[in-house]
């Protein structure tokens, strides 16, 4: 019997048990808490989290609900920010199996599931020239799903190409289990005769709402700037036809009339050309007086040319460590056009009328796009800078508020001195000036009354500057949620608010879906709940929960994300400190070893999406080293292995042999089945793509010439000991066409001494026994040192893993992997001969998390004439031994690599890591080896 829940809540999960799998259905204390959070301030554990894979699931989903009384709660990425998607009932994520993605009319439209990454999306479109129009900050994590049911947009999109205006169609399921889709005949035709009664009532609605010419203008202006507060009322005065406005009202609805099953959208062509430029100003009205008049300049057809001004006041400048100048606010300009004529044009005009204000520097705008990125990662740094900087203990709330564009001069500095008043210090302001709408972050304590009641006043006065002096927008992008449910009244009025009421009463009557949200008889359900951020440790301690990080965990969906890593040690820490539960205490520190530690590949690419850095792998190490100490039997281990290293390798040849001889006899199918039922007991897993044993002999060290350029080469402890798989398209150990491709290319190839006995360290690292890591590393520098004569030659190791942790703790050499010490040195002394058909190139982590992700795809295209960079594939999850003592992480994050080598008929793929290989390999169904054998078999040397 499961405690926590309550009787309803028992005969639901029975239920669902009947038609979704166990494994998709949690009702452990860890997984509730770490898939109940959200990037918001609220913190809300749901009783039940329900994995969805298809229509029928939500439909019986639907069904079971209603028959139980059980509240529904749906997200996608769980990207947003007011407590929208937090549930104490059950949480119904759609996410990872709904990411269907189809281009429609050359690209004009497209259709999507809801668990499709906005940037993704754009991905797919750009052969097309075409984009999808909503853009919030977010869309590099955000899902299909949010974007729409919250109606989110961002820095270009404004009210003119938000997901309400290029909406086509909704497919959705309704309460009651009625799945419809608005844009399929059939469907409406069904729909209308087993719902007339539903139509008629919205048909109803829409009379009720033309019929007040009061509300029909007030509806038309309180759209006329960005607003997601409360439900949308547009479509009512928008559309005629009830399917329509039934596609529409889902805009925005935050999963409180319906689930959004998919949805077809109109697209934009993309500009081919565009520029920027940050313009500063010596106080906050200038700038505001200044985008005012920006956003009046149009082109011939009528059209903006200014797309984007990005006001950022003096604080968020500081946040991002701007030193233009003292007290300044900088307004980030974009405009775009279809020909650089245009685009000369646009600038030309938008300068000229910048000289009319007092600027503090002139402005300068740029076309190169490298430029341009720095401009737009400083404006997407903001939140999470202030954040990451918070006061410990604080929580960072964003607050979003929008202006008509008239009033933006005298609303932004009275903005400005409201938050001031109220003691918050280290607030900034920013956001997108040209649609009025700004956001606005405070570091806010809550622990103790009077931190609660400096939080209501601040709520309080924002209240009656936007909607009482201005009558503005309280929530122009990020969603009601539960932070301004109390408030939809207040700012609509009781006419509005009466018809959002009907909306929600005739979509969801038994009001299952979504309670609290958007509607909330609670005043002050907004001072409830808040998401404790207790100190855990200083790796990730200046995480915010925005989710970014999970696009690039490649357990997400499959154990834990690095955000839900997290999450769950934050709540161990924080019953640690207090004491209150140990029973649950000793429930998460027992049930995260798998799903948080053992699972998690510590490859650190959640960093590179992490706005302020933080790399859950280096938690996950801090873990491991706290369960092997110095002195303890595991620490001992990896001591005796250091130690006799070069006799460790001598014991592991063996068993290579060994376990070939074994597939030699009984096939690769028979072996694959002994091997998995051994890995049952615990055993590594073997795999197909397994190499034989291998050692470099002595002839191979000997240099056949003396050059006068020369290169130290390490080869990587994996490629000293292992060879060549049984089944492979290349004939010679990495290290044998290693050296030979140096010396072709005219260069004596130095190999350290005792190279038996060195290692990176990489494989201590990872298992948490850093100070014996770094022992190895420093043997490894010494020799190297010595070999290329203190620094005077290059050195280069095979394996990118190896040589990221080497640039990490060696300083005093030139160090290379394979890709970049070709491209860097070799590519002038080769004739490159491009060999047809397509190859396919995985990018290992170390290589982007080291910049060098389009050295290894040049070096390819250099050798071949179509090279195909599998889409959604990041990092492999082999993890160096987790490939064999968790293929199920390997398998997981392979997942989509075969359909796409397939596709594009591939025959053999490329990389620069031995690991790597030996998995993608297992999954891609065809061989990967190292790059270096594709270089070798297209060159020859130069005269």
């Amino acid at each position: 019997m499961q405690k926590h829940m309550t009787d309803k809540h028992r005969r639901f999960l029975r239920a669902v048990r009947a038609f979704i799998p166990r494994e998709r259905v949690y009702t452990d204390y860890l997984r509730r808490l770490a898939w109940g959070t959200d990037a918001g301030f609220y913190r809300l554990v749901p009783q039940i989290v329900v994995r969805v894979a298809d229509e029928r699931e939500v439909v019986r989903l639907m069904q079971a609900a209603g028959e139980s009384g059980v509240p529904l709660t749906f997200r996608a990425a769980g990207t947003s920010l007011s407590g929208q998607a937090v549930s104490d009932s059950v949480l119904v994520v759609a996410g990872k199996h709904w990411e269907g993605c189809e281009v429609l009319d050359g690209g004009r439209a497209v259709r999507l599931q809801p668990g499709v990454v906005g940037a993704r999306v754009n991905e797919v479109l750009k052969p097309y020239g075409y984009r999808f129009s909503p853009d919030p900050a977010s869309i590099k994590s955000a899902m299909v799903g949010g974007i729409v049911m919250n109606n989110a947009s961002g820095m270009n999109c404004g009210t003119h190409a938000n997901s309400d205006r290029v909406l086509l169609s909704a497919r959705l399921v309704l309460a009651d289990g009625t799945l419809l889709d608005t844009g399929d005949d059939a469907s409406r035709r069904a729909f209308s005769q087993s719902h007339g009664g539903f139509l008629r009532a919205v048909e109803a609605l829409r009379g009720r709402v033309r019929g007040n010419k009061s509300l029909t203008e007030r509806i038309l202006h309180k759209y006329s700037i960005k607003n997601v507060m409360g439900l949308n009322l547009l479509p009512l005065v928008r559309f005629d036809d009830p399917f329509d406005i039934i596609a529409h009202l889902l805009v925005g609805s935050e999963g409180t009339l319906a689930f959004l099953a998919g949805v077809t959208m109109r697209t934009e062509r993309e500009y081919e050309h565009k520029a920027s430029a940050m313009v500063y100003f010596s106080d906050i009205g200038e700038a505001s007086r200044a985008v005012v008049e920006m956003n009046k300049l149009q082109d011939a057809a009528g059209e903006r040319i200014v797309h984007s001004a990005e006001m950022l006041d003096r604080k968020s400048l500081a946040s991002v460590g701007d030193t233009t100048g003292e007290g300044l606010t900088a307004v980030l300009t974009e405009t775009k056009a279809h020909t650089a004529d245009e685009l000369a044009a646009n600038v030309a005009r938008i300068e000229a009328l910048l000289g009319r204000f007092a600027l503090y520097v002139p402005a300068r705008f740029t076309g190169d796009p490298a430029e341009q990125a720095k401009y737009w990662a400083v404006r997407s740094g903001i939140f999470p800078a202030v954040g990451g900087g918070r006061r410990p203990g604080t929580t960072c709330l964003i607050e979003d508020v929008a202006f008509h564009i008239e009033d933006l001069p005298r609303a932004t500095a009275e903005l400005q001195a409201l938050i001031a008043r109220h003691g918050y210090d280290d607030a900034c302001i920013y956001g997108h000036a040209l649609e009025g709408n700004y956001h606005f972050i405070i570091n806010q304590s809550f622990s103790d009354p009077a931190e609660a009641a400096r939080y209501e006043a601040l709520m309080d006065d924002v209240v009656e500057l936007v909607v009482g002096k201005y009558d503005g927008s309280l929530k122009a992008e990020h969603g009601t949620g539960r932070n301004m449910a109390p408030f939809v009244r207040r700012e609509w009025g009781d006419d509005a608010f009466a018809v959002m009421r009907a909306v929600k009463e005739l979509f969801d009557p038994a009001g299952v879906l979504n309670p609290g949200v958007i509607f909330n008889d609670d005043p002050r359900c907004h001072l409830s709940h808040f998401k404790p951020l207790p100190l855990t440790d200083p790796l990730v301690d200046r995480c915010i929960e925005c989710g970014f990080c999970e696009v690039n965990c490649l357990t997400c969906g499959l154990t834990l994300s690095s955000r839900q890593r997290i999450v769950v040690r934050r709540e161990i820490a924080r019953l640690k400190a207090s004491g209150e539960n140990p029973r649950r205490l000793k429930e998460l520190e027992r049930g995260y070893r798998y799903p948080g530690e053992q699972t998690c590949a510590g490859d650190g690419l959640c960093s590179t999406s992490c706005p302020v850095g933080i790399n859950t792998g280096e938690l996950t190490h801090a873990l491991r080293a706290l369960r092997m100490p110095p002195g303890s039997a595991g620490h001992a281990a990896g001591e005796f292995a250091a130690r006799h290293f070069a006799g460790l390798k001598d014991t592991l040849r063996p068993v290579l042999t060994m376990a070939d001889a074994t597939h030699r006899v009984l096939g690769t199918p028979a072996m694959t089945a002994v091997a998995k039922g051994l890995h049952a007991l615990g055993i590594p897993r073997w795999l197909a793509s397994m190499p034989r044993a291998y050692r470099i002999t002595g002839v191979l060290k000997t240099a056949p010439v003396q050059e006068s350029d020369k290169v130290v080469y390490f080869p990587s402890c994996i490629n000293q000991t292992m060879g060549l798989p049984r089944e492979t398209p290349v004939a010679e150990p990495l290290a044998e066409k290693m050296a030979a491709l140096l010396r072709k290319a005219g260069y004596e190839v130095i190999f350290p001494e005792n190279m038996e006995r060195l290692c990176c360290g990489t494989i201590w690292e990872s298992k948490g026994m850093a100070d014996i890591a770094d022992r190895k590393t420093a043997e490894l520098e010494e020799a190297l040192w010595r070999a290329s004569e203190g620094g005077r030659w290059p050195v280069l190791c095979d394996q990118s893993p190896c040589l990221h942790r080497m640039r990490e703790k060696i300083g005093r050499m030139k160090l290379y992997e394979p890709a970049e010490f070709i491209w860097t040195f070799l590519r002038e002394r080769l004739e490159f001969r491009p060999q047809p058909g397509p190859v396919a190139v995985h990018v290992t982590c170390s290589m982007r998390r080291m910049g060098l992700a389009g050295v290894i795809v040049s070096l390819a295209q250099l050798c071949a004439r179509e090279v195909v960079i599998p889409e959604e594939v990041g990092c492999c999850g082999f993890a160096g031994d987790r490939g064999f003592t968790h293929p199920e992480v390997n398998a997981y994050a392979l997942r989509k690599l075969r359909p796409v080598v397939e596709r594009a008929g591939v025959r053999v793929g490329y990389s620069n890591s031995r690991t790597c290989e030996i998995g993608l390999t297992a999954h891609a169904g065809v061989p990967y080896v190292s790059i270096v054998y594709l270089v070798d078999a297209c060159t020859v040397a130069k005269r």
